[in-house]
């Protein structure tokens, strides 16, 4: 396949390798991305509003192994392309959006931590975020003055206040300005020890106002309470520097719903309705939110979302919309399952980076394929059970296996396993037909 043959080693041993261990690859998802097509498309509708200077939130719900996390890192991929900075966590008993021990604050260090651009996408870019824009300032300075010396940096620093000036008005905005101010004054006179200090200020690390008051001058720190409205002028301070607007992505939203306690997980809730009725009645700007989570620990009326009424009485489905007709408008996307013939044209993807990462010509025919699939979907309980990535990691596993013994046959691998097939034999004609018109 040409797309495949494109596909840089370093990629191909990514792909192959997270796979293989049913995690979500950072990188390289555009290799593999089938189907997916409509909820991708409603999505990026979401970032091109984001960048007009609007806002979103959207829950993405799917079963474990569905491609949720897929869909995820897809679109943070293409955000960071596009010019967004991403902020992305995974929630934990450790990561909430607010509890007794700091939780909501855990959740926000690590989201910054992780801030990603697109020449910095694995996490970390905020030294460069700052350093970018001030570098841009300088350089917008030098073009339009012939200033020098203590001139041109007294016109670096009008400009510097003239867009934390735009941050006061928010809600914390203030006290970032005076971050923000901190930082070019350390970056002018190199000063790493404040400069570090600023950073430390920004991640949330600071534990008491004192110490940050002490070092850096200011009475503010991020605090579990503050965090969510830190992000909003995090977001409005990106356009300022020069970036379209900032995602974030959180993952695993089943930790909330996991919480013992009916209180702590009200609170986590009425969190998530803040942040939602902040972006639908437009007080949020140029940020996006985009929460995976499971169908339980949405829909359960006891400890999911729909069990906050406030929330449920948001987010529910209206009379109109079925599994077959659905609203990608709508505040919660639901994935379906990929069909069978959208599996057909992965696995082929996967063969030939397999096939070009071990140097070797895949000899897997069609038939073959149909035939892996065939034995996948026969599985007793594979009509509600099986997933995308069980057939992925199966799949990773016929292929280690039958290029590290080529004297054995699909047939022999397949036939020995657990694997129980549904009457009709291997190649149920009606799943065949299907996948015959996907032939390469």
């Amino acid at each position: 396949m040409s797309v495949a043959n494109q596909v840089p080693n370093r990629i191909a041993n990514i792909l192959v390798n997270a796979l293989k261990g049913g995690v979500v690859p950072r990188v390289g998802l555009e290799y593999i991305t089938v189907g997916r097509g409509q909820e991708i498309a409603a999505i990026l509708h979401d970032i091109e509003m984001i960048e007009a200077g609007s806002a979103s939130f959207r829950f993405v719900v799917g079963k474990y192994g569905s491609g949720k996390s897929f869909l995820l890192q897809t679109i943070r991929n293409y955000a960071t392309a596009k010019g967004f900075v991403v902020v992305d966590a995974d929630l934990s008993p450790e990561r909430r959006f607010a509890g007794t021990k700091g939780q909501g604050l855990a959740t926000y260090k690590e989201l910054i931590q992780n801030l990603s651009t697109k020449s910095k996408p694995d996490g970390g870019a905020l030294p460069l975020v700052l350093e970018r824009w001030i570098s841009g300032i300088q350089a917008t300075v030098k073009a339009e003055t012939n200033a020098s010396g203590a001139e041109f940096d007294e016109l670096v620093e009008r400009q510097i206040y003239a867009v934390a000036g735009l941050l006061e008005g928010m809600v914390n905005g203030f006290e970032f300005a005076k971050a923000v101010v901190a930082y070019w004054r350390a970056y002018r006179t190199d000063d790493a020890a404040m400069k570090s200090n600023v950073l430390r200020w920004f991640r949330g690390e600071y534990p008491s106002r004192k110490e940050a008051k002490e070092e850096l001058g200011i009475n503010f720190i991020v605090t579990d309470e503050t965090w969510y409205d830190f992000l909003k002028v995090f977001a409005a301070f990106l356009v300022g520097a020069g970036y379209k607007g900032m995602l974030v992505v959180i993952d695993e939203l089943v930790n909330i719903f996991k919480i013992p306690n009916s209180i702590t997980r009200a609170n986590n809730y009425e969190k998530i309705l803040t942040m939602y009725n902040d972006v639908l009645q437009g007080k949020a700007s140029h940020i996006g939110f985009l929460m995976g989570a499971t169908p339980q620990c949405i829909e359960d009326k006891y400890k999911g979302v729909f069990s906050y009424e406030a929330l449920r009485s948001r987010l529910a489905e209206g009379h109109f919309a079925t599994a077959d007709v659905k609203d990608l408008s709508a505040p919660i996307i639901r994935l379906q399952m990929l069909s069978q013939e959208e599996m057909y044209v992965l696995v082929e993807k996967l063969l030939h980076i397999h096939a070009q990462l071990y140097h070797y010509t895949p000899t897997l025919s069609h038939e073959e394929l149909v035939y892996f699939l065939n034995v996948e979907y026969n599985r007793v309980g594979a009509q509600t059970h099986i997933t995308p990535r069980e057939i992925i990691r199966d799949f990773i596993e016929l292929v280690n296996i039958l290029h590290q013994n080529p004297q054995k046959s699909v047939a022999e691998i397949l036939g020995g396993n657990s694997f129980e097939l549904a009457k009709g034999g291997l190649f149920d004609e009606e799943i065949h037909s299907e996948f015959e018109e996907f032939e390469v």
